[in-house]
């Protein structure tokens, strides 16, 4: 796998944006209610991509294609990102405040199994309308 570098994206359909111009836009729309509810406390404004991985990566693969893996993490969770075209990025890396991800020791994640768990689903479809307000869809 390879890293995102600016102005290699290549777009699923016209009118959607790159990265950095989705970052924006999910910036825009990120809220507690989006966050996962383990995490609701601790989320605020300074930290807005707290909890928001696997809705925000399940709506990117939706906007641009490609597929959605995870990383275990040390507290026994998943921390989901985007593959597209063998090129990783990561909408939401910003919450580990700088801390080395190892996006190789990942696998590929399950919208099925994401959404079995009502609340998640429920915050995927709070945030897709909002982003997709913001892309004017």
């Amino acid at each position: 796998m390879r890293y995102y570098q600016k102005g290699e994206f290549q777009k699923k359909e016209e009118g959607i944006p790159d990265p950095e111009e989705l970052f924006e836009i999910f910036l825009r729309c990120w809220c507690m209610e989006t966050c996962t509810p383990r995490l609701r406390k601790q989320w605020n404004k300074d930290n807005p991509t707290l909890g928001q991985c696997a809705v925000t990566a399940f709506l990117v693969q939706d906007l641009v294609g490609g597929e959605v893996y995870g990383i275990p993490l040390k507290d026994g969770g998943i921390h989901c990102f985007n593959v597209v075209d063998d090129c990783v990025f990561d909408l939401t890396s910003e919450q580990f405040h700088g801390e080395t991800l190892n996006y190789e020791d990942s696998q590929i994640q399950s919208r099925q199994q994401h959404f079995q768990r009502t609340e998640k689903k429920q915050r995927y479809e709070l945030l897709k309308e909002e982003v997709l307000q913001e892309l004017q869809f």
